[in-house]
């Protein structure tokens, strides 16, 4: 019986031959990371049980990025925490104030992930990197901590889902249509602990963009990990951003799915969330009553990229948020800020009436920079909309990609980006 790309990336890191579904292994990590809100519980486990040292400084990364600059007391402590530990440490990739972004964004942008890489985050949307073929994952501040301490981490070997995607998505469709259209098919528990696997002659058509979007949010499908071929646009922006050696694990022909999935990419539409789950999705044709909004938010490890400022950018260009909405873009990493800045995108944004925002995940898990009041309604793209995730627990967020987001914040109503082009912003 063969093996998935993940088995046989988890096989070659367990010093192993060949694992199988359910398979207890222990795996030597290339990648350990935390961030400002999950890295201080895990000093203080190392501190626990009296661990001195990492394993290895240059393959250990801290971001802070959650609530950066820091919104309050609490906040300053947890990054001061995270701070000392880095310079008593030495750590090599530590990104704090002037070097930060969001974690997801800012470490394949920095090289520190590449294909075949093992990689174990404190933070659920760890699983991004499997746009690039690599394993990644996220775990809790224990696994970290050990993880930091031993540069090993435990894993029990999941089974796979294959998605094929096929055909050439239409304009306006994103990876983040074809991740909410995949997450409304299975639901939230689909592919619980399972290697969500993309697939199909349609991936030619998916920026590398596109495919960290929809690995990040292979979490809210259940998934253990999401990964995708190592393909010439891979390695195209693997040899740009890194210095580093990859390597390349392909499935084998005769390796055994749990289950297989084929998306013709062309028949999708504008896929919005609606509350309290990823998988409460319709197409924006399928919206029947008129939902009006009170906030945009443009960002996110999910949706905060430079494709997606560009994206929305172009449909907001000429337009004005409507009034008495809030527009919140936030570029995802400091050099997506000045790239976008080069390009003219921020003039763009504040010129329609928009804010734009240091980096920082913080209105998508209600930390700051856009938390909504009761009854309020944001459309947002970002990667959970549960109950209260954005503030109080009587709002609601509804989760787009950024052409659906930037349409909604000049009508005032969650809307497709194709309205504008009818023009029907009214």
């Amino acid at each position: 019986m063969g093996m998935t790309m993940t088995q046989k990336i988890l096989a070659a890191a367990a010093g192993l031959d060949y694992v199988e579904p359910g398979q207890l292994i222990e795996a030597q990590l290339d990648l350990v990371l935390g961030n400002d809100i999950t890295s201080p519980v895990a000093i203080h486990e190392m501190d626990r049980f009296r661990e001195d040292r990492v394993f290895d400084k240059d393959k250990i990364a801290l971001v802070m990025d959650h609530f950066i600059p820091n919104k309050d007391i609490k906040s300053a402590e947890h990054c001061k925490c995270v701070r000392e530990f880095a310079c008593k440490h030495d750590i090599t990739n530590y990104f704090d104030v002037g070097q930060m972004g969001i974690e997801h964004a800012l470490l394949p942008e920095q090289g520190l992930t590449v294909a075949g890489d093992v990689i174990i985050g404190a933070d659920s949307h760890t699983c991004t990197y499997g746009a690039l073929g690599a394993f990644s994952t996220g775990v809790g501040s224990t696994d970290m901590a050990a993880g930091m301490a031993t540069g090993k981490a435990w894993f029990k070997v999941p089974p796979a889902l294959r998605f094929n995607l096929t055909g050439k998505p239409a304009k306006w469709i994103s990876g983040k249509d074809i991740i909410l259209h995949i997450i409304g098919m299975i639901g939230v528990d689909g592919a619980l602990y399972k290697s969500m696997e993309f697939v199909g002659d349609g991936i030619r058509y998916l920026t590398m963009d596109d495919r960290f979007t929809i690995a990040n949010m292979a979490i809210e499908a259940g998934g253990k990990n999401g990964i995708f071929p190592v393909d010439d646009v891979a390695i195209a922006y693997m040899k740009e951003h890194s210095k580093r050696e990859y390597r390349i694990y392909e499935a084998d022909e005769d390796a055994v799915y749990d289950g297989e999935y084929t998306i013709d990419l062309g028949t999708l539409r504008p896929t919005v969330s609606f509350p309290h789950l990823p998988e409460n999705t319709k197409t924006v044709d399928e919206i029947e009553d008129e939902i009006a909004i009170d906030q945009v938010v443009i960002g996110s490890c999910t949706n905060g990229r430079i494709s997606d400022l560009r994206i929305a950018a172009d449909i907001l260009k000429g337009h004005k948020v409507k009034k008495n909405l809030r527009c919140i873009v936030i570029p995802a990493t400091q050099s997506v800020y000045l790239q976008a800045m080069e390009e003219g995108l921020l003039k763009t944004f504040i010129e329609a009436g928009a804010v734009v925002s240091t980096p920082t995940c913080g209105p998508c898990l209600g930390g700051y920079m856009g938390i909504l009041a009761d009854k309020e309604r944001c459309v947002s793209t970002t990667n959970r909309n549960f109950v209260g995730r954005m503030g109080h627990v009587g709002s609601e967020v509804y989760l787009a990609s950024p052409a659906v987001a930037a349409a909604s914040a000049v009508t005032g109503k969650i809307s497709s980006p194709e309205m504008l082009v009818r023009g029907e912003e009214a």
